[in-house]
């Protein structure tokens, strides 16, 4: 973990391809590359017959033509408009000939930041804080002297993680909605804001105080764009938690939100926006790329002086106090982290928690919301019982030209008892895969294991895929039973 003085927790106390400005020197149906010639000016997806979609294509002489592909989304990636270009033509290019010949690429993000507005929101929690005035002046922990007991009130973003028939859920850092030095006793009995309200994107307003209400504590006036929340439930392991708005107070304000859409993956380099509530002062955007995919990063959210490690992006779209919690985009307006922390003085230094542990972290709280057993609340795990460590790592490129860090992952240690022991791993095995329900998740880094953790479920069915002696083989399938999972807190 690389150590880092003065990181900061971005809350207070307070698309993968670019846009496309589409421009053919060449008819679809080929042609030398001329300026005389007509070019396209447009493509869009105009129907839809079984597994194949229907594409139009207008030109800049007025004509159009049509292609199909077999696609199934509402988008048309660049590499199947080139497919369907070499069917169309028997042209014999390559796919990075294709791009320098009939495209002409543009940075113009707006369309996707646009979109991505509609799924962030700013969020606010109150906390009873209590302190004691001593001969010094004010001391938190009640050390003596007169006691006071006060709100506190934090400001951070969220993003919309899900929309169902009558809820809107979502998801934000877990300090922003937690204080460690909120007084259990006068705050509800937990740590957690006693109120917690958010604003959609448009729809905003500063919270005021108001008065005192009858414990004489400050009575804050959000104003009639705020929309109450509840607390789901969240992890300080992954600095991730879930609210619950009503939906039709949601749709009262803007019928118009949607639900983020969720990145397969991010690579190094590659254009990215963060948005967030910066400094209280309303929604906003800044752009960067990713620096780092993979970085550990120590932060102290329960405020005992310990530093916990978390798994970050660095990124260097500069983010401000009040960015907690807050979406970091691709140019596709997908998700790809939550923003969570950075380093004062250092505004290009900048983390996010990635996408992978976000979803995982929100489906394993929604999952135990929804089991019906009102003691299960937050984020639960299994203990695997190895300990492993990575070897061979190195940096390589894919057939996309996109690059990855891969690594085998091999087993030091396997505690007696457990689940490994149990499905007979062992020592000196190199772990390849996990097999869920059936299903291959290959593992290319250690972090993955932890990942996948979080996407287990009381019944899921497991087994492991791994080398030994240079021989590939599975283990039998296990039963994961409710025992086996405890609270991550």
């Amino acid at each position: 973990m690389k150590a880092l003085s003065k990181r900061r927790i971005f809350c207070f106390l307070f698309a993968a391809v670019l846009c496309l400005s589409v421009l053919f020197f060449a008819s679809a149906c080929g042609g030398s590359q001329a300026e005389e010639q007509p070019y396209i000016v447009s493509f869009v997806k105009t129907g839809s017959d079984g597994a194949d979609d229907v594409y139009t294509i207008t030109y800049s002489d007025g004509t159009t033509s049509q292609f199909t592909v077999t696609n199934g989304t509402e988008e048309l990636p660049v590499s199947d408009l080139y497919e369907a270009y070499i069917a169309e033509t028997d042209k014999n290019l390559t796919l990075a000939e294709f791009i320098e010949q009939y495209l002409q690429l543009t940075t113009d993000h707006s369309a996707s930041v646009s979109q991505s507005l509609l799924s962030c929101v700013s969020v606010y929690a109150e906390f009873v804080e209590t302190q004691s005035m001593g001969s010094g002046g004010f001391f938190p922990g009640g050390m003596g002297g007169i006691s006071t007991s006060q709100i506190v009130q934090s400001g951070g973003s969220g993003v919309i993680y899900k929309i169902e028939d009558d809820s809107v859920y979502i998801v934000t850092n877990y300090h922003v909605v937690y204080d460690a030095a909120a007084d259990e006793e006068k705050n509800g009995g937990s740590k957690i804001g006693r109120a917690i309200y958010c604003y959609l994107y448009g729809s905003e307003s500063t919270p005021v105080i108001s008065g005192y209400d009858e414990d004489d504590y400050y009575r804050y006036e959000y104003g009639s764009y705020a929309i109450e929340c509840e607390y789901v439930g969240g992890s300080q392991e992954t600095d991730i938690a879930i609210l619950r708005a009503e939906k039709e107070a949601v749709y009262a304000v803007n019928e118009n939100v949607r639900a983020v859409t969720l990145a397969d993956g991010y690579h190094v380099g590659e254009s990215v926006y963060a948005v967030g509530n910066a400094e209280g002062e309303g929604i906003s955007a800044t752009e960067g790329i990713v620096s780092v995919d993979n970085e550990y990063i120590g932060l102290d959210i329960d405020e005992d002086g310990t530093d916990e490690s978390y798994r970050s992006i660095r990124f260097d779209a500069t983010i401000y106090r009040g960015n907690s919690g807050g979406g970091l985009f691709n140019t596709q307006g997908e998700l790809i982290g939550i923003t969570n922390a950075g380093i004062d003085g250092y505004e290009s230094i900048c983390y996010a928690i990635p996408v992978s542990i976000a979803e995982g972290a929100a489906e394993n709280i929604l999952y135990h919301y929804h089991d019906g057993d009102d003691t299960t609340n937050g984020v639960y795990k299994i203990t695997l019982g190895v300990t492993v460590s990575a070897k061979n790592a190195k940096y390589v490129l894919d057939e996309s030209g996109y690059g990855k860090i891969t690594e085998e992952i091999c087993i030091e240690a396997v505690t007696s008892g457990s689940v490994a022991e149990t499905l007979g791993l062992a020592a000196g095995d190199t772990l390849t895969a996990f097999v869920i329900g059936g299903v291959r998740h290959g593992l290319d880094r250690t972090f993955d294991i932890g990942d996948l953790l979080l996407t287990l479920r009381p019944n899921d069915t497991l087994q492991f895929e791994y080398e030994r002696n240079g021989e590939k083989r599975v283990t039998e399938s296990y039963t994961l039973t409710a025992e086996l999972f405890t609270y991550a807190e």
